[in-house]
């Protein structure tokens, strides 16, 4: 099938290249051209695991293009996805700006018959007023039906999700423009739910917020662990056998961040306003999170009384691993707070280093090796759990540090993996690791 992306960032690039790995000739179209430029050249914007090797061989094989021209992009096409930004507004509410400019622009570009699927989130209602703003530019005698098919990809193993996800949503209240959205899916093999326009819309939104919520929950519960001598990983390992609750979204840490959770939970709330009905439990998951984000910070000046003068190391600065998204990742606020508690702080990342130059204090310094980062700390808080710092234990030991003392946002490591290093180890939920004191207690015996 013919098919146009309008949008070419994260949700919007992934799409197109998977759409044209199952066959179909796809057409991305952004309106920055510096972006289409270097997608021509086959280098993508965004760090995601296989996304440019599948963009090239798309390419190469004729099925995957991208152009600034709407003319071109929408020529034939039978399908056109809306995969545009939404960014959270300073209320809260998603912005529809960039929607509405791609319904437009669609109204003002087609020739034919097409079908428009959504695939930004979008809040309740929002589809409808897409296939108003697209008749209402229409150039020709032609129609649109919209359909509402949201993403649920996750950064760092989007193609994976693609290809081997739990569901594909059909949103629509036209059946015959739903049953060709289902078409386009059918070659990916996963079962496909069909439902109203609304409750499509609702579905994207329900699942981001209940996986919040999951997490939100289960730092709550390591919060308490730590003051009860329980051990979250014992907690959280016999609550998710129960099937009931499942054992994904259960590992405490430092709270969610990115581009969807902190987001869609807040544009749900704003939703829930307009309706006249106040989420309390979805505001209190909020809460939780941007409370849980400098745990960290709060530990290490119960541990020192001061940070005033203290190099930190921050190790992981992207809000999670595989990804180069600096967006609401926990870096940020520790960053800010470390610096205005005086401390001298060190960054490293091994892939998001210059997408965090641009949000983290300007007093950060930034180093290219974990190892260096290490050499010149103090102390070492881990924010992200790339590989090669879960691989790399001995990094703690006394040959990078003098006295190595390592609170871990993350929970990185068991008891287990630190045995044999003398260090302070301070995690989440779970009882410190005080290896240093307890071997020169032995020795002084």
């Amino acid at each position: 099938m013919k098919i146009a992306i309008i949008g070419t960032g994260y949700v919007g690039l992934v799409t197109g290249v998977c759409l044209s790995e199952i066959g179909h000739e796809v057409t991305c179209i952004d309106i920055n051209p510096e972006k289409i430029e270097q997608l021509k050249k086959g280098i993508s914007p965004i760090y995601e695991p296989g996304l440019e090797e599948l963009m090239e061989k798309n390419r190469e094989a004729g099925r995957l293009d991208f152009t600034t021209n709407y003319i071109i992009g929408l020529k034939d096409k039978e399908a056109v996805y809306i995969a545009v930004g939404t960014p959270q507004s300073e209320d809260g509410a998603a912005d529809l700006t960039y929607v509405f400019n791609a319904a437009r622009s669609i109204g003002q570009n087609i020739t034919r018959d097409v079908v428009v699927v959504t695939k930004s989130t979008v809040p309740i209602g929002t589809n409808a007023k897409v296939r108003q703003l697209v008749m209402a530019n229409l150039q020709d005698n032609v129609c649109a039906e919209v359909v509402s098919n949201p993403e649920f990809l996750r950064e760092g193993s989007a193609i994976e999700d693609s290809f081997n996800g739990d569901r594909i949503v059909i949103g629509s209240d036209h059946k015959g423009a739903g049953d060709i959205v289902a078409e386009i899916n059918e070659p990916f093999g996963i079962p496909i739910l069909r439902t109203s326009l609304h409750s499509a819309e609702m579905i994207k939104y329900a699942a981001n917020a209940f996986l919040a919520t999951k997490i939100s929950f289960i730092n709550e519960i390591a919060n308490l662990s730590e003051r009860t001598n329980a051990n979250i990983e014992e907690v959280a390992r016999g609550i998710g056998m129960d099937t009931r609750i499942g054992n994904k979204f259960l590992n405490a840490g430092i709270g969610y961040g990115g581009s969807c959770f902190p987001k869609d939970t807040q544009a749900l709330v704003k939703i829930s306003e307009e309706r006249d009905y106040d989420f309390h439990l979805l505001k209190s998951v909020i809460s939780v999170n941007e409370n849980q984000k400098t745990a960290l910070v709060r530990k290490a000046k119960e541990r020192f009384g001061t940070l005033h003068g203290k190099k930190i190391a921050l190790l992981g600065l992207a809000f999670k691993p595989e990804t180069d998204d600096m967006r609401e990742a926990a870096s940020i606020s520790v960053a800010r707070e470390l610096i205005e508690e005086g401390a001298e702080v060190i960054g490293y990342d091994p892939i998001a280093t210059e997408n965090a130059k641009k949000v983290l204090p300007e007093e950060v310094q930034y180093v290219d090796q974990i190892e260096e980062a290490i050499k010149q700390a103090e102390v070492v808080f881990i924010l992200t759990e790339w590989k090669e710092i879960v691989e790399k234990t001995l990094i703690f030991s006394n040959l990078f540090m003098e006295k190595p003392i390592v609170f871990d946002g993350r929970n990185c490591y068991s008891n287990e993996d630190l045995a044999n290093l003398e260090i302070e180890y301070i995690s989440m939920g779970r009882d410190q690791v005080t290896n240093v004191q307890e071997r020169r207690v032995a020795a002084a015996i």
